[in-house]
């Protein structure tokens, strides 16, 4: 994902107006190091905007999937897809426990799917997402899990 300072550009030669609400979603996203929700998004913009709607953040989300800004990390928990500012191939760890996805480079060519010419079919983006705990989580004890529950 481009700087706040270039996406306001970007933006503008879209003809899409600069908001407040938009630069500061600038501003978050560049400032964010995990795969944000809508509602994670969301819930920092009204901490520091309590008017702004949810609708606000779903769309400008949106629009910077369009523009190609972020990418959609899909189906991996009830809280909705996550975004991933990092644009270059890659893929990811989904921790199962905690919910926390690390980017991953992996060789390329080991997890690419072919084009299919003969179905019509052309791929167009590869993304992989490795099902598993991650290390943080699997020093917790059997104790800790309630624990862990109560905190998540």
């Amino acid at each position: 994902m481009h700087s706040p300072k270039t996406l306001i550009r970007i933006y503008q030669d879209q003809g899409f107006r600069i908001t407040p609400q938009r630069r500061k979603i600038f501003e978050l996203l560049a400032a964010d190091e995990t795969h944000p929700t809508v509602d994670t998004v969301y819930q920092k913009l009204k901490d520091q905007m309590p008017e702004v709607a949810r609708s606000t953040v779903y769309n400008i989300m949106h629009e910077l999937v369009d523009l190609g800004e972020l990418h959609e990390v899909e189906g991996l928990s009830e809280g909705g897809n996550r975004y991933d500012k990092e644009l270059q191939p890659h893929h990811h760890l989904y921790c199962q426990r905690c919910q926390k996805l690390i980017d991953i480079n992996l060789d390329d060519a080991s997890v690419m799917v072919p084009d299919y010419p003969a179905l019509g079919f052309k791929v167009k983006r590869t993304q992989v997402t490795f099902y598993g705990i991650c290390s943080e989580c699997q020093t917790l004890t059997v104790n800790d899990d309630d624990e862990y529950q109560k905190r998540g």
